[in-house]
Parts: C-alpha cells; structure tokens; sequence
C-alpha cells in the first residue's frame, strides 16, 4: 500500500507514530528512486518524510558507543556493518557517530579490530569526555613459552 493510498496519511498533514503503523506497510526510505546510495553523503540523500530514517530513535537507546580518534586505525568495519548508517565517514576516515540514527545495538563495537577497540559501549547519560578518560589501555599479548 502506498502512502497516498492509506487513510490514515493526509499528504504530509498527518504522520503516524510507530506504534500506529498498520503491520506489513512499507515505509519507504527515500523520496524517489535513489542509485548507488552509498556514494551519497548522509545529508545529500532525499529521505522520505515519514520513515525510519527520519525521527529520532535516540531515546530507545540504553547503551551508546563512542568513539576514540586516537585509537581508530580508519579500517572503516564499523561503517560497514552499522545497520542503521550511523557512522558518519568522510574521504575514508571516521569522524563521528550520528546519535539521532543510531540504536545501540553494539556492532560497531564487536566488529572493531583495534587493541584497545576504538570504539566501546557506555551507559547512555555518559558524557564523551568522562568515557574518554576511562578508556582501557592496550594490553600486551604474551609471546608463547614466556610466563
């Protein structure tokens, strides 16, 4: 069912919530038809109005990663498998997670190759800052046979 055709859409006048979505709609991502969306920047995509996308999920969020430069070898794992493109990556280097996007779920930070990872999980009232401060130093593996 398209968007026009649902009585509950009034053109843009009316957007529904999540919770008020008839089961099995498609809520479509972009506006038109979009080629090779992965060579758009975030902000240069036509998102629909009502989608996914759109509204913020930031509050459904109990953990969040950050990010430490110092540490990010620039391997860009995360923006790859990040299911809601929430890393924000520009001339192959990362600068940052969009926090209105993403949802918590963690994998950036399971995927992440560094030692220590460059990119961890805090609780969500944690300040960038204070998790910075608190993030673990390499540890070194120990050669086999020593003790």
């Amino acid at each position: 069912m398209k968007q026009s055709e649902n009585p509950k859409f009034l053109g843009t006048e009316e957007l529904l919530g999540w919770d008020e979505v008839t089961q099995g709609v498609v809520l479509e991502s972009f506006e038109e038809e979009v080629e090779n969306v992965a060579f758009l920047r975030q902000e240069e995509r036509p998102y629909a109005e009502f989608n996914s996308y759109t509204a913020s999920v930031a509050d459904w969020r109990v953990a969040k990663p950050i990010y430490n430069r110092d540490i990010c070898i620039d391997c860009q794992f995360c923006w790859v498998f990040c299911p809601d493109t929430s890393i924000v990556s520009r001339d192959k280097k990362m600068i940052g997670i969009d926090f209105d996007h993403c949802k918590g779920c963690g994998i950036c930070v399971e995927v992440c190759p560094t030692n220590p990872k460059s990119l961890l999980m805090f609780e969500e009232r944690k300040e960038i800052e204070e998790a910075l401060e608190e993030w673990p130093q390499k540890t070194e593996k120990s050669k086999k046979g020593e003790a």
